[in-house]
């Protein structure tokens, strides 16, 4: 079987699917590895690293494509890509395919067998596989550090001949992986922490980081069966931006990282509530590639209002380039080897993690619910 690693062509994507030192497990697995010339060079891995590793280098996308059996990406394909890759193969990715539905089709078209990281189960067995959880911890590392070269402040307190300095105040919206990595990453630079999330069984994690719990002020906590953060209605909305009003006027320094699966992220701050921010306060929306947490976000950019900077950075993750696709090759490789045996592509359909996955196969798009959703999506293009 040849696995095929191609170079990431999503505008800003640094990362790569397979490290030199996953691509080493594989092929002493017996399993060719082909990698795309400068694949990983933006995220710090040479050619020479990827052949002294086992792997053969490719340097056309589209004969990669042609040739391999499974291909492993981070992003979804773009149309031309799926295009040109091989009838009947093996697709690996984040693919979201509502938000990508016309490649979703086409893959279909392909009988190209499609399985989508995203939809792996919350469960012990998936965990070493989980990519989302992986990607967030980069990305809520990223969003401190990304906030501590901003504002003009030091983040730890400072006894100085000049005088002392109190510690940044920072507020954490959703304790998910990406909020409490950002709770850690902020009490390690020596900030005061506060955190809000909808799902109070998270309190005791948020305290054993040395942040301060929010209570939510909701009737009953709000999540879903696997744990995640589910839709608030408009009054619980309401009564979550009351809870956070005063922790964010008093904030230098918040990170929002509330989302729900599928869905628009939910806007927890208001115009009126920057409005009421501390001059000179930093805000970094990690939620910005689904909307945001903050109605003033702008996706892609970074904006000013009243004093108060707006970071709407997509893709934190891939600023950290390195480690995030050492942890994603990681995540990937135990996919794989939980699907491949001897070398072999085995889908069973009866295993929780293939059954999510897959997306397509066999011609088709599975699962009638995706099916239905696709073909409205068409309808209204």
């Amino acid at each position: 079987m040849i696995v095929g690693v191609p170079r990431e062509v999503f505008p800003g994507e640094r990362r790569v699917a397979l490290v030199p030192e996953g691509v080493r497990r594989l092929t002493a697995s017996k399993i060719s590895a082909w990698v795309e010339g400068g694949a990983g060079q933006a995220a710090g891995f040479s050619d020479d690293e990827y052949l002294r590793a086992g792997a053969r280098l490719e340097s056309s996308a589209q004969r990669l494509l042609e040739q391999t059996d499974l291909l492993v990406k981070i992003r979804p394909p773009t149309i031309l890509e799926v295009e040109q890759l091989r009838r009947g193969a093996t697709l690996v990715c984040l693919l979201y395919p509502r938000n990508h539905a016309d490649a979703t089709r086409r893959l279909a078209d392909r009988r190209v067998t499609t399985l989508a990281l995203e939809n792996l189960p919350r469960t012990t067995i998936a965990q070493s596989m989980d990519v989302l959880s992986s990607q967030s911890t980069a990305a809520g590392y990223r969003a401190v550090i990304v906030a501590a070269n901003v504002i003009a402040k030091f983040f730890p307190m400072l006894m100085t001949p000049a005088g002392t300095f109190a510690p940044v105040r920072v507020l954490v919206l959703g304790a998910g992986v990406a909020g409490l990595q950002a709770i850690a990453t902020a009490r390690r630079l020596g900030a005061l922490v506060e955190a809000f999330d909808v799902r109070r069984d998270v309190r005791g994690q948020v305290e054993s980081l040395g942040a301060t719990y929010i209570e939510p002020g909701l009737e009953q906590a709000s999540e879903t069966a696997e744990g995640y953060a589910s839709q608030l209605t408009e009054s619980s909305l309401e009564r979550a931006r009351n809870a956070i009003r005063l922790p964010l006027a008093n904030a230098d320094v918040c990170i929002t990282t509330a989302l729900v699966p599928q869905q628009r992220a939910p806007i927890l701050i208001t115009r009126a509530m920057i409005e009421n921010m501390r001059p000179g306060a930093v805000l970094v929306d990690l939620a910005a590639e689904q909307g945001g947490n903050c109605e003033l976000t702008k996706p892609g950019e970074d904006i000013v209002c009243r004093g108060v900077t707006i970071i709407g950075r997509l893709n934190l993750a891939a600023e950290v380039a390195q480690d995030a696709s050492r942890m994603f090759s990681r995540n990937m490789e135990n996919f794989l080897g939980h699907l491949l045996r001897d070398g072999i592509l085995r889908l069973d359909f009866r295993d929780e993690i293939t059954r999510r996955c897959v997306v397509t196969h066999d011609g088709a798009i599975v699962g009638e619910e995706l099916r239905q959703a696709l073909a409205a999506l068409k309808g209204e293009g």
